[in-house]
């Protein structure tokens, strides 16, 4: 690693954080309000990527504007959260709750591995990309290094929904405070008179939102192929392991964490590129068992 290298790796590794704290936002928000571990987040990483590209690849031939390409991916997103998110919460999710938490681990995981095939049946084999949305919005150089410009702006983007989601939603909205009371205590909020298949419906569609959206601000700059989701829901789980269950704001630095430490390695020692949040994650659960920030809690009994 050169100093000349160094401002690309870091505007590498928050790029690439800042799509991980996406996905990895959506399942802690689902594992906080609903007590569910959702194994098929992944595949919304997928869906979302999938689906970003196909409307990318229809609009591309008849706009020469790069605004509406970027606007689709976001229009990718909202329908696969929508569609995705409110049919599997109120088929499936909805019907679990009570359950044990292993059969709900295994519940989810089925629906990975048929959304997985749906995918396969939808899009088939082949490598699907948006990468027309980079080619548009073309190149910008900061002193000797050239940057793209989608790299720079998905930054800035990804920052703003976080805020808003975490600061506006989250605390000065009554739909927002109503799900940080469910996060604290379902039986309490449910006593005091919260909805809670409204908030569990608006939470799950809020979650694979995020998912989707993760996977269509990929797609630019990635190909989409089988398995995608399958990365994508091991990887979103180190990041919530290494910030302990339920703690979003401890996602966002552990996906900065091994966001930037990837990149990082990716110009020095590529060929641990691929270990580098694992050794991160175990590292970490070996100092703290339950993550970073994680609090000690007392047990009801």
């Amino acid at each position: 690693m050169t100093w000349d290298l160094l401002p690309l790796a870091l505007v590498d590794g928050v790029a690439y954080a800042s799509l991980l704290f996406l996905v990895s936002m959506g399942l802690t928000l689902v594992f906080g309000v609903m007590g569910i571990l959702n194994v098929a987040h992944g595949a919304f990483y997928a869906y979302g990527g999938y689906a970003a590209a196909t409307f990318v690849m229809a609009l591309a031939p008849h706009s020469e504007s790069p605004i509406l390409l970027f606007a689709a991916l976001f229009a990718a997103a909202i329908v696969v959260g929508l569609v995705l998110g409110g049919v599997m919460e109120f088929l499936l999710i909805r019907r679990a709750q009570n359950y044990d938490p292993i059969l709900k681990l295994l519940l989810t995981f089925g629906a990975f591995l048929m959304l997985e095939d749906i995918q396969r049946m939808i899009w088939g084999a082949q490598p699907y990309s948006a990468s027309e949305v980079v080619n548009r919005l073309g190149n910008i150089e900061l002193g000797d290094i050239t940057y793209t410009t989608y790299q720079l702006i998905i930054v800035p983007v990804t920052a703003l929904l976080a805020y808003v989601f975490l600061e506006f939603f989250l605390k000065h909205t009554k739909l927002g405070k109503q799900t940080v009371a469910m996060t604290h205590h379902r039986e309490v909020a449910t006593s005091l008179g919260i909805n809670a298949k409204k908030i569990g419906l608006v939470t799950f569609v809020i979650a694979t939102i995020l998912g989707a959206l993760g996977g269509a601000l990929a797609s630019p700059t990635t190909s989409l192929v089988p398995g995608a989701g399958t990365d994508m829901t091991v990887l979103s789980f180190a990041v919530v392991a290494t910030a302990g269950l339920g703690q979003i704001t401890g996602a966002l630095i552990a996906s900065l964490l091994i966001g930037i430490i990837r990149a990082m390695t990716v110009y020095t020692a590529p060929e641990l590129e691929v270990a580098v949040p694992y050794i991160i994650m175990v590292l970490v659960l070996i100092i703290r068992p339950h993550g970073l920030f994680t609090v000690a809690q007392t047990r009801r009994i």
